[in-house]
């Protein structure tokens, strides 16, 4: 899923899975509501950029939390959608679906579809990452309602709807998704979204077994992720990377690629991708192509 943007108030975090970078603040003096959000999403932008998710939690729950003695819709649903993406980073998936239930659960406040669009789209990551398959297409239904003919998470739609159709065994179906979300991401300048669907179409390579097709569709994705500095990202295309050369029998290749993650992984303190990267490394006389992890 794309970084969340706030036309004025809040922090941008990058998916799958994290660098954030604050939205500039109004030019002239902000009421003290705005400023203390503002203040809480520059705080939660430095832990972020130092690994620490629990930190950047704190600021966003803060951020949420000053937002709503004042009734800022718009602030409310930025820094909860954000939230809910730190929490899943940490592996707190109940307090995510929380953060989400601020929106999407009744509430007093009049949202924009856009914003329920986002929230409605994270719910649906948060499922599927759960192996929760219906519920999953339930609330990705949901967030293309609210998004209707066109919203700022149109590509990460079917980005995610290309995931669910890979899952399900419909690899034909999936290709057609992300080349879908990666025309959408081009045409609206969105280089995160358009490097999730050459993501997607690299693993729809790799499930066909078409190694020479990941190489060049992931190769793509990697130089967009360096380029934004999403070091989750960039772990995931070496991941996978690496996949592609041993499916093409070059393990001291896929050795490099593996080695790679294993070092952006421990220098974003993402112990869970070092692990992976290390078991990868330990077992390259398997079949690693069968262990595909899950896109962001």
């Amino acid at each position: 899923m794309p970084a969340l943007k706030s036309p004025v108030r809040s922090a941008v975090l990058g998916l799958a899975f994290l660098g954030a970078c604050v939205a500039q603040p109004p030019a002239g003096p902000a009421p003290s509501g705005d400023a203390a959000v503002i203040e809480a999403n520059r705080r939660a932008d430095a832990y972020l950029r130092s690994g620490d998710l629990e930190g950047a939690a704190r600021q966003y729950r803060e951020a949420v939390r000053v937002a709503r003695t004042v009734e800022d819709a718009e602030g409310i649903a930025a820094n909860a959608i954000n939230l809910s993406i730190v929490y899943q980073r940490l592996g707190r998936t109940d307090d995510a679906r929380a953060s989400l239930a601020l929106l999407l659960d009744r509430s007093p406040l009049a949202f924009s579809n856009d914003r329920l669009a986002q929230a409605a789209l994270r719910r649906s990551v948060l499922d599927m990452d759960e192996r929760r398959t219906a519920s999953a297409s339930e609330w990705l239904e949901r967030a293309s309602g609210y998004c209707g003919r066109g919203c700022s998470v149109s590509a990460a739609i079917q980005n995610v709807r290309g995931q669910l159709a890979l899952e399900a065994g419909r690899p034909e179906q999936a290709a057609a998704n992300a080349k879908s979300a990666l025309s959408a991401s081009r045409a609206a300048g969105d280089s995160a979204e358009a490097a999730n669907a050459l993501r997607l179409l690299g693993a729809v390579s790799l499930r066909t077994g078409d190694a020479g097709a990941a190489t060049a569709y992931l190769g793509e994705a990697l130089a967009i992720d360096r380029d934004l500095a999403a070091p989750r990202k960039i772990y995931l295309d070496l991941i996978a990377l690496g996949r592609a050369s041993a499916l093409k029998g070059d393990r001291g290749a896929a050795r490099a690629f593996y080695e790679r993650a294993r070092a952006v992984s421990e220098a974003n303190r993402d112990t869970e991708g070092a692990a992976q990267a290390r078991a990868l490394l330990e077992g390259l006389g398997d079949n690693v192509q069968a262990r595909q992890p899950a896109l962001p």
